[in-house]
C-alpha cells in the first residue's frame, strides 16, 4: 500500500512539471513569435531612429515666379541623462534666450508624453542659421546637446498669406486620425499648403543606429542597411498671377474687403485678396505663437479670410 502511494506521488510530480514545462514553452513561442511588443521594447533598448525631415515642395505662381521656398533651422536637441553641469548665462546669450526661458523649456520637456531621460527630445524649436553657426563651434562643450536640421517656409514677396496659407505643428487629433505625423512633425494648417499637404509634404527618411544602455550612439545598424532616405515634396504651379496679386494688395491697403480676379474664359483664379491682410513671414520661426496671437487678436481681424468665408450681399 505504502508502494502505491509512493508510485502516485511519484506521478503527480511529474505531471506538475510536465504542465509547467508545457506552460512555459507555449509562453515564450507566443512571446517570440506572435507577440511582437515585446521585440518592439528590445528594439527601442537598441536601436535609435533619427527622422529626416523632407524639404516642402515649393509653389510658383502662374508665370513660373517662386513665391513659397525654405529655409533650414535647426532644433537643439538633448538627452537629459548625458547632460553634465553647464554655464547657463552663457549658453543662454549665445542663443539670444533669457536664462528663465531656457529653464522654462527644460521644464517643459519633462511634461511631454512618453517623456524619457535616456531619450533625444527638442529642447528648443527654429534656431536660425546665425545662431546655429555660433552654437556649432562651441557644441562640444555641452554634453548630451545635438541639433537636427529642419526646414520652414520663406517667401519672396509679403503677400498672399491667406491664399497661400501657413504650417505648423501637428497636434494630438491629427495624430491620431493620420498615423503618417508623430509629435513635432510639420503639416499645412490652411490654404495651398493645407489643401496640397500630401503632394507638398514629401516622404520622411530614417536612420537606425545602434546605442548603448546610456542611449549613446555606437554607429549605423546594419551598416545603414535599413535607413531610408527622404523624397523632397512635389513642386506646386498655381493659377495665382503674383504681380496682381501685388498690385491688388497695395490698392486694398487701409481698406475692409476682399477682391477676388477671375480669367472668364478658363475659372482661373489670378488673385484672391482679402484685407486686412498679413505678412505670411510672422507665421514661420520662433515668434510665430506669438505674431499669431497678436493677429488673432486684432480687432480688424486679419487672419479672417473675407475673400472666401465673409458673407456679402450681391453687387
Amino acid at each position: 500500500m505504502q508502494l502505491n502511494i509512493t508510485t502516485d506521488k511519484k506521478y503527480i510530480i511529474s505531471g506538475i512539471i510536465i504542465i509547467v514545462f508545457i506552460v512555459l514553452v507555449v509562453k515564450l513561442f507566443y512571446i517570440q513569435v506572435i507577440d511582437s511588443s515585446y521585440k518592439f521594447s528590445a528594439n527601442n533598448n537598441v536601436l535609435r531612429y533619427i527622422t529626416q525631415y523632407p524639404a516642402r515642395g515649393l509653389i510658383y505662381d502662374r508665370d513660373g515666379e517662386l513665391m513659397v521656398a525654405n529655409q533650414v533651422v535647426y532644433d537643439l536637441m538633448i538627452v537629459k541623462n548625458q547632460v553634465k553641469q553647464f554655464d547657463t548665462l552663457e549658453f543662454a546669450n549665445m542663443l539670444g534666450f533669457s536664462v528663465e526661458q531656457v529653464r522654462d523649456a527644460f521644464v517643459q520637456i519633462k511634461k511631454q508624453k512618453g517623456y524619457s531621460p535616456r531619450k533625444s527630445v527638442v529642447l528648443l524649436k527654429q534656431i536660425p542659421n546665425s545662431v546655429y553657426a555660433r552654437l556649432q563651434e562651441v557644441l562640444y562643450k555641452y554634453q548630451g546637446f545635438e541639433v537636427q536640421a529642419r526646414t520652414v517656409r520663406t517667401y519672396t514677396r509679403p503677400i498672399a498669406g491667406h491664399l497661400l496659407g501657413y504650417i505648423g505643428e501637428a497636434d494630438e487629433s491629427i495624430i491620431k486620425k493620420n498615423p503618417y505625423y508623430q509629435n513635432g512633425d510639420y503639416i499645412g494648417i490652411t490654404g495651398i499648403e493645407k489643401h496640397y499637404e500630401s503632394e507638398l509634404r514629401g516622404v520622411k527618411g530614417v536612420n537606425i543606429f545602434m546605442v548603448d544602455v546610456h542611449n549613446r550612439i555606437k554607429g549605423p545598424y546594419e551598416e545603414g542597411r535599413y535607413d531610408s532616405v527622404a523624397k523632397i515634396g512635389h513642386n506646386l504651379t498655381c493659377t495665382i498671377d503674383a504681380v496682381l496679386q501685388e498690385y491688388g494688395e497695395r490698392l486694398m491697403a487701409n481698406k475692409i474687403g476682399s477682391v477676388v480676379a477671375i480669367e472668364p474664359n478658363t475659372g482661373e483664379v489670378l488673385a484672391m485678396i482679402s484685407s486686412p491682410t498679413y505678412n505670411p513671414e510672422l507665421l514661420i520661426g520662433r515668434d510665430r505663437a506669438e505674431n499669431f496671437r497678436l493677429l488673432q487678436n486684432d480687432s480688424l481681424k486679419p487672419i479672417f479670410n473675407r475673400a472666401i468665408m465673409a458673407l456679402y450681399p450681391p453687387g
